[in-house]
């Protein structure tokens, strides 16, 4: 099992960013100065993926038109002299070979994966959420490309979180087998705290193999009336052994607000050239806040 290909979901209508995602794809939200979407793509690149297939929807042009050429500005650059800033954006356009398929109706994760049904021809591939950034010494799904490619099965990556948050979750019942890797016995869609099987949710990477589309096919609306992967990773389980894998690494949520905001903050803070101006600003801000 080689996986090459990678599908990014990211046709979903961001109500958790409302308002300024009425006018603006989720994934292209910046983060200090590049769209959310482009730390994912650079993950699958940096894990050897060289085709992605973007599923995209209603008021997505944006992101085709971030990875496209863009001759004018190129042109523009290049006569000011602005060569470092030229060679950034000639890169974006030749990071990775980017496919796009629309998904037409907000049917779910599921029925976005079921788009990609024809571009991975038969094959394993990768699934990237575009909330998700992971910033890690190893990419976060070249982890389990490695463990998918070992044990030649479906792996689906999470991270342990707090009990007060399996609600929003899909959650794993799971049997470790080695540290950090356990082999699914049962999922479950975003269920009550009392009923969660455990804390270990998924988070927003897979590795999966071509039996998930009769899979999701079979699945029927679940929450919302959308078609929930999680629900189809449990049809496809009694005839498919998977693997569930932690992955080592710092994840930021941009789908949410403050996961938005702390990303900015954590990222910005890594970046050389603004990491002492921050840590400045940062402090003052900190002292300006009454005690209570």
């Amino acid at each position: 099992m080689r996986i090459r290909k990678a599908v990014i979901p990211a046709a979903g209508l961001g109500t958790r960013m409302l308002p300024i995602t009425k006018s603006m794809p989720k994934e292209m939200l910046p983060i200090v100065d590049k769209p959310v979407i482009h730390y994912v793509v650079e993950e699958a690149v940096k894990a050897g993926i060289d085709d992605i297939l973007i599923i995209t929807g209603k008021g997505k042009r944006a992101i085709e038109d971030y990875f496209d050429r863009s001759f004018e500005l190129e042109f523009y650059l290049r006569e000011k002299g602005k060569l470092e800033e030229l060679k950034q954006i000639e890169e974006i356009g030749e990071m990775v070979d980017i496919y796009y398929v629309r998904q037409k109706k907000p049917l779910g994760l599921g029925d976005a994966i079921l788009h990609a049904e024809k571009h991975v021809n038969g094959g394993p591939f990768a699934v990237l959420l575009g909330d998700d950034i992971i910033v890690s010494q190893k990419p976060g799904i070249k982890q389990l490309i490695d463990v998918a490619e070992k044990r030649k099965v479906p792996v689906i990556g999470v991270e342990s979180v707090p009990r007060e948050l399996v609600n929003k979750y899909g959650i794993v019942d799971g049997e470790p087998i080695e540290e950090g890797l356990y082999i699914v016995r049962h999922l479950v869609e975003k269920p009550s705290i009392q009923e969660a099987p455990s804390n270990v949710a998924i988070i927003g990477r897979y590795i999966l193999t071509p039996e998930i589309f009769d899979a999701l096919r079979e699945t029927p609306p679940g929450r919302g009336g959308e078609i929930q992967l999680t629900d189809a990773l449990q049809i496809l389980l009694p005839s498919q052994e998977i693997f569930a894998k932690e992955i080592k690494g710092e994840r930021y949520d941009v789908g949410s607000k403050l996961g938005f905001v702390i990303a900015n903050l954590k990222l910005s803070l890594q970046r050389g050239e603004m990491r002492n101006e921050m840590l400045g600003f940062l402090k003052s801000i900190l002292r300006e806040i009454p005690d209570e």
